[in-house]
């Protein structure tokens, strides 16, 4: 079963390490605060990862969404990134980006291109 859940500061350590396996996809400076982030676990280990930076009450961005490879297709992604938009509501905040090359996956969460921009997409909150 899988558990999603805020990450704590000794989870650091390991979503770092998610991270850096993807290093072509995603930034790999300027991370947000290990507050920010949304961890799954399966049996205790960490399979994945998501955060949600919010800028100000306009607008927040979901980043440095990972699953480890022999955990995809689960729907642990979409449970990650759902989180995330729900934290962002939560604190009043009108808009959630993503800027992504998985456009498919993305808008089946409900974002939508911006001004025919292929990489970045919005979820308007309100």
């Amino acid at each position: 079963m899988t558990t999603i859940r805020t990450a704590k500061e000794s989870d650091w350590k390991e979503i770092r390490k998610l991270i850096r396996s993807f290093p072509k996809q995603l930034a790999q400076e300027h991370l947000p605060a290990a507050k920010d982030f949304f961890v799954a676990e399966i049996d205790g280990k960490i399979v994945g990862c998501c955060a949600v930076e919010i800028y100000s009450r306009k607008i927040a961005e979901v980043r440095s969404l990972a699953i480890k490879p022999g955990f995809r297709g689960r729907g642990i992604a979409s449970a990650l990134v759902k989180r995330c938009v729900a934290k962002a509501k939560a604190k009043g905040v009108l808009e959630v980006l993503a800027i992504t090359g998985a456009l498919e996956f993305f808008d089946k969460l409900g974002f939508k291109a911006f001004n025919r921009e292929k990489f970045a997409l919005f979820k308007v909150l309100r």
